[in-house]
């Protein structure tokens, strides 16, 4: 089955089309991807992902034409952002 996995750091974005096994989960598929050599820095421990924008569980299983995204951690708050912008 056709799934994509996404990770996005703040100055560049990956975004990866493969083939998985029916049946397979998130955790699989993120780890078939090679997104986890490529970005060593990634815990999926700790780091939240989803479907299509939707938290789940690495034991979710994915279907056909999912989209898996691997969360960043927020570094700032967003509504300081957005005040700081206002300010300046």
């Amino acid at each position: 089955m056709n799934v994509g996995v996404c990770y996005a750091e703040a100055d560049r974005q990956l975004w990866l089309r493969l083939e998985v096994p029916d049946g397979s989960t998130v955790q699989q598929a993120i780890e078939l991807s090679g997104v986890l050599k490529r970005y060593p820095n990634i815990d999926l421990e700790t780091q939240k992902v989803g479907i299509f924008g939707k938290f789940a569980k690495l034991d979710t299983p994915v279907k056909e034409g999912d989209r898996v995204e691997i969360y960043r951690k927020i570094t700032a708050d967003p509504q300081q952002v957005q005040r700081r912008r206002v300010d300046v």
